[in-house]
């Protein structure tokens, strides 16, 4: 199965503008990105969609792929999928742009889960909660799955919720924390961008919802661990000082 990672970048952000070409480590963020992903098996090509030509230039400036893209895409799915139309590819890796501590392990896992389950036509990761805070937390997305490993549901608030305890959560590695990387079949892809924003979508502000609504099959894989993604300049020095105390060590 030939599979292409695809990481959307763009250079507006309202909360750390200029995020993909934050170079404090020395590269800029969107290159750890990309070489988190160079480092999976299971990927045999590898692209930056932008629609700006500075994040662009930095991409070419250290040997990445470029796809140019349109500038009026709402969401970064979209922009892979106007990539994704160039390509000639059995499977679409989605990765966020501000994940520098992706797991190409984790990348393996979900393309090899893809490729085991042929009638699914969109996947993606989720991992036990460890902290019993987060799973309270609105902006850790929670997952539900039924018996065969399928997405029932994603959502902001608790779910399951524990009606015994009132609310009160125990033990947080019974909860899924769902992972912003995502698996599709190209066909269902452009199918899922072609479909307007859903209701549900809109409520949650969450976009895998509308694949569910449409009736897809989403399978989970399940992963020891999350990465951590980069929303704010208070993450990205955190990142920072993880990067450097490991090339020390």
């Amino acid at each position: 199965m030939s599979v292409a990672a695809i990481i959307p970048a763009r250079y507006a952000s309202t909360r750390f503008p200029g995020k993909p070409l934050a170079n404090q480590t020395g590269k800029p963020l969107i290159q750890h990105v990309y070489e988190a992903v160079r480092g999976a098996r299971r990927v045999d090509r590898v692209l930056v969609a932008t629609d700006d030509r500075r994040i662009a230039e930095a991409v070419r400036g250290f040997g990445g792929e470029v796809a140019m893209t349109r500038a009026d895409h709402a969401t970064g799915t979209d922009r892979v999928a106007e990539a994704t139309g160039r390509l000639d590819a059995e499977l679409i890796v989605n990765v966020q742009g501000d994940e520098p501590e992706m797991d190409p392990e984790a990348i393996d896992t979900l393309v090899e889960l893809m490729d085991s389950r042929p009638e699914a036509v969109m996947g993606s990761l989720a991992c036990p909660f460890t902290c019993q805070a987060d799973v309270q937390n609105p902006a850790c997305v929670k997952v539900v799955l039924d018996g065969a490993g399928r997405a029932l549901y994603f959502s902001r608030s608790l779910i399951p919720y524990p009606r015994d305890t009132g609310g009160r959560v125990d033990s947080p590695g019974r909860w899924l924390l769902h992972l912003g990387i995502y698996a599709y079949r190209p066909e269902f892809l452009a199918e899922l961008t072609r479909t307007p924003p859903t209701d549900l979508e809109r409520v949650e502000q969450l976009e895998q919802l509308r694949a569910l609504f449409m009736g897809a099959k989403i399978v989970i894989g399940v992963v020891d661990r999350p990465s951590s993604g980069i929303d704010t300049p208070e993450q990205y020095a955190a990142f920072v000082e993880r990067y450097r105390e490991k090339m020390v060590l």
